[in-house]
């Protein structure tokens, strides 16, 4: 698809490449955080955890997925206040370093055979950096792309992050199918460190890149006239508390992705069903290969109708087909559980996932949008990360209870249908004008001078 022009008031070819350094960066993010998804799913269990009980490893191994999560929120706090003083540039970089050092260091660690409980200690403490990388990185990447694109193409050019969310995913998919497939003691002495260590490569490349980004106009321009927030927090409770709380609840679609890409993928091959790995694992990979022609054209479509049309598709729609995806999987039919799969992964939740980049950027203003987005998001979606978690404990001793984790991720898509349903829409409100409030001269705004 193409990039449409720049917009008068951006330098020259800049919307293009905040989108495309947005699109690198978080494939970057969700290479590193899927390939931990897969590995907590089919390895970890037995490389970091007791393998005397099975279930209970799991049951662990996943909860240290959530674990990201958690910290999430509380990078969100600072990388979120840092990047409305300073700039969105400067925490995109950091975020990105973060990242590739961290997954790096997972691909080093010793496992519980050679250090003991040591192992899963120094594997939950690399999973919270990349929690608190992973809790800017969006929000920057958005307001980004947000602030520098076309007013009439927002929507379009704020979807290259979720684009990119899904070439990470179909990349951490693509090189764990080669190594999933290798013979059972070499995965598990070294093999499972392969797609690890290959996250530097993407991490350099996306630094290049983002080092050379110009600041977005509107940012440059309130820093330059009214100046910035002082303390952009305090800001962001007083006039878009509703925002926030909204943008918390439209998050919570995201368990949609944490359920399909890790508790089915562990459904699915555990002994219950007894599916094949690879095959699971092209089921994920076809279904975000759809999505990432899927996530622009629904991005396009909210730039002609609206965000919220297309928002309550994703949401609704989604937890709906979640039903058919496991009960799929219960049935054990690869080619039931394809299609379902890449219709409700790749396409149907991809237009929630393709519009929430301006749904949410659109209701804040410049001072606060990368905190608003940054806060909200995060905790909606550390509440997404451990659904994992609740529904390993929700499938029973067994595991294999899908009709309950399937009501449960339905309750989870209610409160983003209702959040939507409550929003403005935004879609044709001026990049300078979104999310202006009537107020009074405040002490909370620095001056151009910064003091």
């Amino acid at each position: 698809m193409s990039v449409p022009a720049a917009p008068l008031d951006a330098p020259p070819g800049q919307p293009r490449k905040a989108a495309t350094a947005a699109w690198i960066g978080s494939a970057l993010e969700y290479y590193d955080f899927f390939i931990y998804g897969s590995a907590a799913a089919l390895i970890f269990p037995e490389v970091f955890f007791d393998e005397s009980d099975p279930a209970t490893a799991t049951l662990l191994s996943l909860a240290t997925f959530g674990v990201a999560y958690a910290a999430r929120p509380v990078g969100a706090l600072f990388l979120g206040h840092f990047g409305d003083k300073v700039g969105r540039k400067k925490i995109m970089v950091f975020t990105l370093i973060l990242m590739g050092v961290s997954t790096f260091l997972i691909g080093c660690l010793p496992t519980r055979d050679q250090v003991g409980t040591l192992a899963p200690v120094l594997l939950v403490l690399c999973r919270v950096l990349q929690g608190i990388s992973a809790a800017g990185e969006q929000a920057s990447a958005n307001s980004m792309s947000l602030e520098h694109a076309p007013p009439d193409k927002r929507g379009f050019f704020t979807s290259f992050t979720l684009s990119g969310t899904q070439g990470g995913q179909l990349l951490a998919t693509l090189v764990f199918i080669p190594v999933a497939a290798m013979p059972e003691d070499q995965l598990l002495a070294w093999g499972w460190r392969i797609p690890f260590w290959m996250s530097i490569a993407v991490a350099v490349v996306g630094y290049v890149i983002r080092r050379t980004l110009q600041e977005t106009p509107t940012f440059t321009q309130q820093a330059a006239t009214e100046g910035v927030a002082k303390m952009p927090l305090a800001v962001l409770m007083r006039e878009h508390w509703a925002d926030v709380l909204r943008v918390v609840a439209a998050a919570l679609v995201a368990s949609v992705s944490t359920i399909f890409t890790v508790w089915a993928l562990a459904y699915a091959t555990s002994d219950a069903v007894g599916m094949d790995r690879t095959s699971m694992l092209w089921v994920g990979a076809l279904a975000n290969l759809v999505a990432l022609g899927a996530i622009p054209l629904w991005a396009t479509l909210s730039d002609r109708i609206g965000r919220r049309p297309v928002f309550l598709i994703g949401a609704a729609g989604s937890g709906v087909l979640m039903f058919l995806y496991l009960w799929a999987i219960s049935t054990g039919s690869y080619p039931l559980v394809l299609v379902l799969g890449i219709v409700t992964f790749g396409v149907v939740y991809s237009a929630a996932n393709g519009v929430w980049p301006s749904f949410y950027g659109e209701m804040f203003s410049t001072r606060v949008r990368l905190s608003g987005m940054a806060i909200g998001t995060q905790i909606g979606f550390a509440i997404a990360g451990f659904a994992v978690t609740f529904a390993a404990q929700i499938a029973g001793p067994d595991g294999d209870d899908w009709l309950s984790v399937a009501l449960f991720t339905a309750a989870l898509c209610v409160p983003p249908v209702i959040a939507a349903l409550t929003a403005r829409e935004t879609h044709k409100i001026p990049t300078p004008q979104l999310g202006e409030r009537i107020r009074q001269e405040s002490p909370d705004v620095l001056s151009p001078s910064g003091v």
